[in-house]
């Protein structure tokens, strides 16, 4: 993975989650945030910090906002600052630049002002803790689109010892089976032959409403 550089404004919760991630992916990171402690906190994470106010210009600007791959605002409580920092951003020559939004209202503004995408954190994990606990077999989802998702899902009982084919959800429903996953490995080569145990779990792609019926969601 090549490394990039980040620009990371707030260090809430979910901003030192952020930084921990990139940490660990191993890219450059620097954090701004008003609160000093915050910054301290931060440091074992990322690869700079700087204490002061993202609404100012001329902060922004000591930054060189526009040498950074990628711009990050996880303000969270203060809408008008991460929108003001979000324009600023932009306004700057800021390259991609990703925002938190707390409601759809704010994600509209963002996206008006100079946001290329959003991040909308409690809405995500909402949809995704709704789907995962209230099924039997889903494990984790990744929503593509406005139909489309991938699903890991657990083998259903009537389906061990059975090959792809026999079980046949692509005619049936027009889902795919794209990967396997046992012990943490995932594995891509899936074909009609292959015999599902019931130990591994399976990355199935397909519309939504379709995973719906074939699994009972």
């Amino acid at each position: 993975m090549k490394t990039k550089s980040v620009l990371l404004i707030g260090l809430g919760r979910f901003g030192k989650y952020i930084a921990m991630k990139l940490h660990e992916l191993g890219h450059e990171i620097m954090a701004v945030d008003e609160n000093e402690e915050r910054i301290n906190d931060a440091m074992p994470y990322v690869t700079n910090g700087q204490i002061g106010d993202s609404t100012s210009e001329t902060l922004l600007k000591s930054l060189g906002v526009k040498n950074y791959d990628i711009c990050i605002v996880t303000i969270g409580g203060n809408f008008q600052s991460s929108l003001e920092t979000t324009c600023l951003l932009k306004e700057l020559g800021a390259q991609k630049v990703v925002s938190r939004a707390e409601q759809d209202v704010q994600a509209k503004f963002l996206l008006r002002n100079g946001a290329d995408e959003i991040i909308y954190p409690e809405k995500q994990l909402a949809i995704w803790a709704a789907i995962r606990y209230t099924s039997d077999h889903i494990l984790d989802y990744i929503e593509l689109g406005d139909s489309c998702s991938i699903f890991e899902v657990s083998v259903p009982q009537a389906w061990r010892g059975k090959s792809v084919v026999e079980i046949d959800i692509r005619r049936k429903y027009n889902i795919n089976i794209i990967a396997t996953k046992k012990n943490g490995k995932i594995n891509a080569v899936v074909t009609a032959d292959t015999v599902l145990s019931g130990e591994e779990t399976l990355l199935v792609l397909g519309q939504y409403n379709a995973l719906r019926k074939c699994f009972d969601i």
